[in-house]
């Protein structure tokens, strides 16, 4: 059978997921860190999205939208490509349409802000449900048989922290909880959930291949 034209070498790939992983690793830490240096004090958000409302918000949208064009320039196979595209597109569309703006800054938001940011979780939810999928279905597809290896353990945990931190999202967002604590149940959510992908995406790129192995090497028979 003929290659794919389309496919890439193996180093592009590692190189795009390592990058993918990197920003994800990096942009719960940068996003608070940087806000708080720039206004001299501990300044802890609403939501990792609340950022584009403060002086991160060039990290925010410019962090976003390197994740989306990451995620559409990956090739790797047609079930991977297709949801990486589609993650990709999503991922700019959380950095081009902002959240609804906090009730400090504007008490009153328009017809237009609110269309806006429900269309920002709407691309929200999208994109941590497609990164979710890819921990638990692609990344961990192992065959049945035998051992799974250990990157693979790394890979279902990280789906799961996924999926648990937008149901705290959710909930939190329904219920109205935990809105006055320091750090808010909503920025914990997302924050965890981004942290799991960038740690998948991380592994995935063989970053850390003498930790975790690749497979899982049967014991030698003994004659």
């Amino acid at each position: 059978m003929d290659p794919d034209p389309r496919a890439q070498d193996v180093r592009t790939v590692r190189r795009l997921r390592l990058g993918v992983g990197v920003l994800g690793f990096l942009l719960p830490i940068a996003l608070p860190l940087g806000n708080s240096l720039t206004s001299a004090r501990i300044a802890l958000l609403d939501s990792m999205s609340a950022s584009y409302y403060t002086h991160m918000r060039n990290v925010f949208v410019g962090g976003l939208c390197a994740v989306g064009v990451f995620l559409i320039c990956y090739r790797h196979d047609r079930r991977e490509d297709r949801l990486s595209s589609v993650a990709g597109v999503l991922a700019i569309g959380v950095a081009l349409f902002p959240t609804e703006p906090p009730s400090v800054l504007v008490p009153h938001p328009s017809g237009v802000q609110t269309t806006v940011g429900m269309l920002h979780l709407v691309f929200a939810a999208g994109l941590f449900g497609v990164l979710g999928y890819f921990c638990l279905r692609l990344f961990a597809d192992s065959p049945a048989a035998g051992r799974r290896p250990a990157r693979d353990w790394v890979y279902l945990v990280c789906g799961w922290v996924i999926v648990a931190g937008v149901l705290t999202v959710a909930v939190a967002g329904v219920l109205h909880l935990a809105r006055d604590w320091p750090l808010t149940l909503p920025y914990l959510g997302e924050a965890v959930s981004v942290f799991a992908f960038g740690v998948a995406w991380l592994v995935k790129s063989e970053a850390v291949p003498a930790l975790l192995p690749r497979t899982v090497r049967p014991a030698a028979a003994t004659p």
